[in-house]
C-alpha cells in the first residue's frame, strides 16, 4: 500500500503517528508539507528544524512541487489535512480512496455558514463524493456532527486526532502528593488568546486561595493576552500563587508536566483538537477540562481518567478541581488512568497500525466488515 499525508506544516504533533506509518510502511509513506512554519509556531517552542526521510517540501522547489502532485494523485490511499481541496479533487473523481482529516467545520456560526457560496463549496468539494471512497478523519468530537449537517460523510467518518510521543514509564517523575496540606502544582500551558480563556485560572486562583488550598498555577506560553493576564493576577491579589512561566520548547514543557498533579485547559470550542491534552495526560497530570474541547469527549472519562468541566463556567471549573484536591487517593488512580488512555490506546502506534486495516478495508470496498467500534480509528456516527 502506498500512502502519502498532505498538509501544511511539519511539527512535533504530526510526527509520532508519521514515524508509526514510515517504519509500518517504509519507503511507501510520504509527508507532504505545503509551507514552513510561521514565526507565531516559532515564538511558541515548535522546532522549525525537524526533518524525516518521508518528508516533501512544496514550497522548496518546483521539483518537489511536482512530485508531491503525482503522489496525490496516484498513491493507493491520500489523507489530506491542511491543504488545498483542489489537490485530492481528481483522485476523489476518479473513485480513489481519500480520507480528509478535519477538526470541526462549525466552530463558529455566521451568516456566511450556509450561505449559497457555501453550499456550493461543501457540494463541490464534499457532497457529490458522499458515496464515493471518500472519507472523513475526524480530529474533533464534533466534526461528525458538523459534517452531517450538510449531508456529508454518511457512514463514513472516523476518529483521529492528534497522537503526540508516549514516554515510557519509567521516565515518569511526577509523584501525586498524598496528603491535602501540600501545596498541589496546577498547570495550564497554552497560547495567551481569548479562546483558551487565560483568565479563569487566575479567577479559580482567588477562590482557591480563599478557601484556604494550597496550591501554585503555573501559566506556561505566551501571546496577545499575557499582559492582560499579568494585570488581572495583580489585580486579584494572586501573584502569590499564579505564576506567569513563558515559552519553553516542547521538550521541557514536557518536563513541566511531570512536576504538576492537575492540567487545566480553558478552551472554548474554538479549540480544534488540543494536543496538549495527550501530552498532559501521557505526562502524569489529571486532566480537568472544557467540555467544547475537540479532543476532550474522545479522550476523557468524565471521573475516570479525568474531569471536564461546562466550557466557560467558572463554577464548574472550581468544582472540578476542588474535587481532585480534597481527594488525593482519587487523584492519583486517574493520572494512571489518563496515562494508560494514551499509552495504551491513543497511541501513534494504535492510531497508525488501525488506519492501514482502514484503508485496506477501503481499498477492498469491505467496509462492511470493519468492526473496531472504541478508540482512534473507530466509526464517529
Amino acid at each position: 500500500m502506498t500512502l502519502t499525508f498532505v498538509t501544511n506544516m511539519v511539527h512535533h504533533h504530526q510526527l509520532p503517528v508519521a514515524d508509526e506509518f514510515y517504519r509500518l510502511l517504509g519507503d511507501d509513506y510520504h509527508y507532504i508539507s505545503t509551507m514552513p512554519l510561521t514565526d507565531e509556531l516559532k515564538r511558541g517552542g515548535y522546532d522549525p528544524t525537524l526533518d524525516r526521510p518521508y518528508i516533501i517540501r512544496t514550497y522548496l522547489s518546483q521539483e518537489n512541487m511536482d512530485r508531491a502532485r503525482q503522489l496525490i494523485d496516484n498513491s493507493d490511499v491520500v489523507i489530506q489535512g491542511d491543504a488545498p481541496n483542489e489537490w485530492v479533487l481528481k483522485r476523489k473523481e476518479e473513485d480513489k480512496v481519500t480520507f480528509h482529516n478535519s477538526e470541526r467545520w462549525l466552530k463558529k456560526i455566521n451568516i456566511h455558514t450556509f450561505s449559497p457560496k457555501a453550499f456550493y463549496y461543501i457540494y463541490k468539494h464534499y457532497f457529490r463524493f458522499r458515496h464515493k471512497r471518500t472519507y472523513m478523519l475526524c480530529a474533533s468530537a464534533f466534526t461528525a456532527k458538523d459534517v452531517h449537517k450538510y449531508l456529508c460523510f454518511p457512514n463514513r467518518c472516523f476518529k483521529w486526532g492528534y497522537f503526540t510521543t508516549v514516554p515510557q514509564k519509567e521516565n515518569l517523575s511526577a509523584i501525586i502528593p498524598t496528603a491535602n496540606d501540600e501545596p498541589i502544582k496546577i498547570m495550564w500551558c497554552a497560547r495567551f488568546l481569548k479562546l483558551k480563556h487565560p483568565e479563569l485560572p487566575v479567577q479559580l486562583a482567588v477562590r482557591l486561595k480563599h478557601e484556604g488550598y494550597k496550591f501554585q498555577i503555573n501559566m506556561y506560553g505566551s501571546g496577545e493576552q499575557q499582559e492582560n493576564t499579568r494585570i488581572l493576577i495583580d489585580k486579584l491579589g494572586v501573584s502569590d500563587c499564579v505564576h506567569l512561566c513563558g515559552n519553553l520548547p516542547n521538550a521541557q514543557i514536557l518536563e513541566e508536566m511531570r512536576k504538576h498533579y492537575i492540567f487545566l485547559f480553558t478552551s472554548d470550542r474554538n479549540e480544534g483538537w488540543g494536543a496538549v491534552l495527550n501530552e498532559s495526560m501521557s505526562n502524569g497530570c489529571v486532566p480537568v477540562a472544557s467540555d467544547d474541547i475537540g479532543s476532550v469527549p474522545y479522550l476523557i472519562k468524565n471521573g475516570k481518567n479525568g474531569l471536564t468541566f461546562k466550557s466557560g463556567n467558572l463554577d464548574s471549573l472550581e468544582e472540578a478541581v476542588t474535587a481532585l484536591l480534597d481527594n488525593p487517593t482519587q487523584r492519583r488512580q486517574m493520572a494512571e488512568k489518563a496515562r494508560h488512555t494514551i499509552a495504551d490506546v491513543w497511541s501513534p502506534k494504535v492510531a497508525a497500525e488501525r488506519f492501514l486495516i482502514l484503508a485496506q478495508h477501503a481499498l477492498d470496498n469491505t467496509l462492511n466488515q470493519y468492526s473496531i467500534t472504541e478508540g482512534p480509528v473507530s466509526w464517529d456516527k
